[in-house]
């Protein structure tokens, strides 16, 4: 299975490349927002940031379909967003306060939505891996047609409950998208340091999923490679890898000095590759929008993100009652 070229540019309409534009845009603006408020001290413990990485997800969910499943690591501001969930909630939740998604119990990395069937947030490095499986089964008993993005990264993918995972997915031709968000570090070892192989998607031969290499920092790739893996989960044709390969601009978690990459190798990301600015080129060149009118969705997305930090200092913390809510499912009618 040799890895694919980036595709030709999407046959998007002017009105779907705005709306990618302005879903990165509020991730990175909402992540900025979130590492204001760790320097500040109202977010605690742990907190990774998406910033570089919003075209993964922006262009997988330009895929999904409603009622489809997605489940992700600790990194996954980013994924509530782009499927929908309330910024104020998400902030909320991150500071630890009562208006977040897990009524702040959970904080950064363990948030879920059962009205968006965003399924965490897992802070256990791939255990959200056979939980996407298990997600996909389920779908595939009802035979509703759903699929489900099983999110998880490089360092994730050297992981044993991986590939026992790839198995079982392949024995029983589950719907299930695995997406390997290669930001090239893990935790903070290069990936030639670390990985024997270098591409990681094709590790998957050997339980006979396909999958294929995708350039994660243009959302029109990620889309089109989303589109097939999207069809062939649809049509029961089991699992699908694609192997994301994009770059995160800060480090591992907010505690994390980096110094493992120069700061020239991640400005010249920022400045070559950038995944919004080259949507933002897209739309100035081919006159969809100008830059006045691209001031003014920054300043309109600020305006949302500042009232999310807003609404969640004035969120009260959770009740010490709460500590005994929401530890066993209720039970169904």
């Amino acid at each position: 299975m040799a890895a694919r070229k980036s595709p030709v540019k999407s046959n998007v309409s002017a009105e779907e490349l705005l709306g990618y534009y302005k879903d990165m845009l509020l991730i990175r603006r909402f992540e900025e927002k979130a590492g204001q408020l760790y320097g500040m001290g109202l977010i605690g413990g742990f907190c990774h940031l998406y910033i570089g990485q919003e075209a993964v997800v922006v262009g997988l969910e330009a895929t999904a379909e409603d009622g489809d499943k997605r489940i992700t690591s600790y990194r996954d501001h980013g994924h509530m967003l782009a499927c929908g969930m309330d910024p104020n909630g998400v902030m909320a939740e991150l500071t630890g306060r009562s208006g977040g998604y897990s009524k702040g119990k959970g904080g950064s990395m363990h948030m879920f939505s059962k009205e968006k069937h965003f399924y965490g947030g897992h802070g256990i490095v791939a255990a959200q891996v056979p939980l996407g499986a298990g997600l996909a089964f389920a779908d595939k008993y009802k035979g509703n047609g759903r699929v489900t993005f099983t999110y998880f990264g490089d360092g994730a993918a050297n992981q044993g409950q991986v590939y026992e995972t790839f198995n079982m997915a392949a024995l029983w031709d589950l719907p299930c998208i695995f997406v390997i968000e290669n930001n090239q570090y893990a935790m903070g070892t290069a990936q030639k340091r670390s990985t024997s192989s270098p591409d990681i998607y094709t590790r998957g031969a050997a339980f006979g999923i396909p999958g294929e290499a995708v350039d994660g920092m243009d959302v029109l790739a990620v889309k089109d490679a989303g589109e097939r893996a999207v069809k062939h989960c649809r049509s029961g044709k089991g699992p699908y890898i694609l192997e994301i390969k994009t770059y995160r601009y800060r480090g591992h978690s907010m505690s994390d000095p980096a110094k493992y990459r120069t700061r020239e190798e991640v400005q010249k990301m920022r400045d070559e590759r950038d995944p919004i600015e080259q949507v933002r080129e897209m739309l100035l060149t081919g006159k969809h929008a100008s830059e006045d009118d691209l001031k003014a969705i920054d300043k309109e997305i600020k305006k949302v993100v500042n009232a999310s930090a807003e609404f969640a200092k004035e969120s009260p913390l959770p009740d010490l009652s709460e500590l005994w809510t929401d530890i066993y499912a209720e039970a169904e009618a």
